[in-house]
């Protein structure tokens, strides 16, 4: 598989989300291994007049400088005090919107991503659940702030690889976010994209919305 072109970074946020789903993400370790998988799910969070966004209202910080800078580049959160989560920003520099990335299927490095997600004295995680929901996923694949910042189009540690040519699109479903706040009608948004009845999607995708394509794979 080859990489996704850059110039997909370039698309709208609500472009981009549906447009990564059946791309691979990879993390290669320092050691050299790669963990990888297919994304299966992702969220888009427009731009200043997303409420539900970190740079809701133009809000500029630290923590979110990411979600400003070239398309293409990782911000990585965290979140309730446990938790990373991956965002890829898009669209253009001086503009805050990025996809998050809530899924994937597992397909490299699978017995080290459970090393990862098990805790002390824990059964082992099956494999459906290593990477189901974004949390999940950073943990799994050695994801957090280290990596906020760095341009997945560049990077040797994390980077994305296109859908196989000649795969199709995959069947995608369209429904509100999860787990917002207090954010207005930007709740109800239709801007979670899921593969169609994807065993490795975080939750049910049959939380209103419809089936929409697979953006051109030649983006």
């Amino acid at each position: 598989m080859r990489p996704l072109p850059a110039q997909a970074y370039g698309l709208p946020a609500a472009d981009l989300a549906p447009r990564l789903i059946g791309c691979t993400l990879v993390r290669t370790l320092d050691t050299g291994e790669r963990l990888a998988g297919i994304i299966v799910e992702t969220e888009a969070y427009v731009g200043p007049e997303d409420l539900a966004s970190h740079a809701a209202g133009g809000r500029r910080t630290a923590r979110n400088e990411s979600m400003w800078a070239e398309p293409g580049t990782v911000y990585v959160y965290f979140t309730y005090g446990m938790h990373h989560c991956v965002n890829i920003a898009c669209f253009r520099k001086g503009h805050p919107a990025a996809v998050l990335i809530r899924a994937i299927e597992p397909t490299e490095g699978i017995e080290t991503m459970r090393r990862l997600r098990q805790r002390p004295g824990g059964k082992p995680v099956p494999d459906r659940d290593l990477c189901r929901g974004p949390g999940r996923l950073c943990q799994a694949m050695a994801i957090d702030r280290a990596l906020d910042g760095v341009n997945i189009t560049q990077s040797t540690q994390v980077s994305m690889l296109d859908r196989p040519v000649g795969g199709g699109e995959p069947p995608i479903t369209r429904t509100s976010r999860v787990g917002l706040g207090v954010v207005g009608d930007w709740k109800n948004r239709m801007l979670r994209y899921v593969w169609t009845d994807h065993r490795f999607s975080s939750c049910s995708a049959r939380s209103g919305g419809g089936t929409v394509r697979g953006a051109n794979p030649n983006t």
